[in-house]
């Protein structure tokens, strides 16, 4: 049973995890890897408003996408920006990345190799990840502005589309730890956290929503 206040805590976190940023034009899209294909859905529309000249796709295969795309997460988006009319030399891709450092460390040596000049990505990804990708592309990739974007729903169409508000409530308090421990352990740059965001994440941890927790 989920409660009011356990909606009400995971509507902050949700709300907190998006960066909020205005889209506008970069040196290139990047699409991260998970197993929403609404990413690359996402990143199609941004090069169809002419955000961007080319876009990468970075992502190897999780336990959660080894079954729907075993293929891998690049390829997968490449096949569906491609199945929506964006032309192959528009599209890179970086089929070996497992988790979100690698998708920037692995995505800009993917750019280098193929001498594109970089001062800027758009970083595309699901809406409760937006925060952390934006922290860790500063962190390792320095030098370059970062535009976050994400497919643009409420918290309840999220959830309608996973299926499951139990899930989804464990990957938003998993999100939320993460930025919370990466800073200290160099994977992210510092962000200040709200005491309000503090706060629901600890009920909702309390609560038992605790699945997508790594160990601390």
């Amino acid at each position: 049973m989920i409660s009011a206040q356990n909606w009400s805590d995971a509507h902050r976190l949700w709300d907190f995890q998006q960066m909020g940023h205005e889209v506008r034009p970069c040196s290139v899209g990047i699409g991260l890897g998970s197993h929403d294909l609404g990413v690359a859905d996402v990143v199609v529309g941004l090069y169809r408003q002419g955000m961007f000249p080319l876009m990468v796709f970075t992502g190897a295969t999780s336990r959660t996408t080894e079954g729907r795309m075993p293929k891998g997460e690049a390829e997968h988006y490449r096949e569906r920006a491609l199945g929506l009319g964006v032309p192959a030399s528009a599209i890179l891709i970086e089929p070996r990345a497992r988790n979100t450092g690698e998708n920037i460390r692995f995505s800009r040596s993917v750019l280098d190799d193929h001498g594109v000049p970089i001062s800027s990505i758009l970083l595309v990804s699901k809406p409760y990840e937006e925060r952390r990708a934006y922290a860790t592309a500063r962190k390792l990739w320095p030098g370059v502005d970062v535009v976050s974007a994400s497919a643009d729903m409420r918290l309840e169409e999220y959830v309608d589309s996973i299926g499951d508000a139990h899930l989804v409530l464990d990957m938003l308090v998993g999100a939320q730890q993460r930025l919370l421990l990466y800073p200290e352990r160099g994977f992210t740059i510092v962000q200040e956290v709200p005491d309000d965001v503090l706060d629901a994440y600890k009920r909702l941890r309390q609560a038992g929503f605790v699945s997508r927790l790594m160990a601390e």
